[in-house]
């Protein structure tokens, strides 16, 4: 396993995550996010009470 870097920064709902493959950045809080990752995906997750969760990728490249 090689080494890997990865920073978080958060400034309210909105967070930058900074990685060795480049910039990413989600906006929402704990029951919904949009995320678009430095490979360029976009995801949408909903967590619900009791641990269930839904989460769908849209588009990009997968590495």
């Amino acid at each position: 396993m090689g080494w890997s870097y990865r920073k978080s920064i958060k400034m309210g709902p909105f967070r930058l995550n900074l990685s060795r493959s480049g910039v990413g950045h989600s906006y929402g809080g704990r029951g919904f996010r949009v995320t678009k990752t430095a490979d360029g995906r976009r995801t949408i997750t909903v967590n619900l009470p009791g641990g269930f969760h839904w989460r769908k990728t849209l588009g990009g490249s997968r590495s």
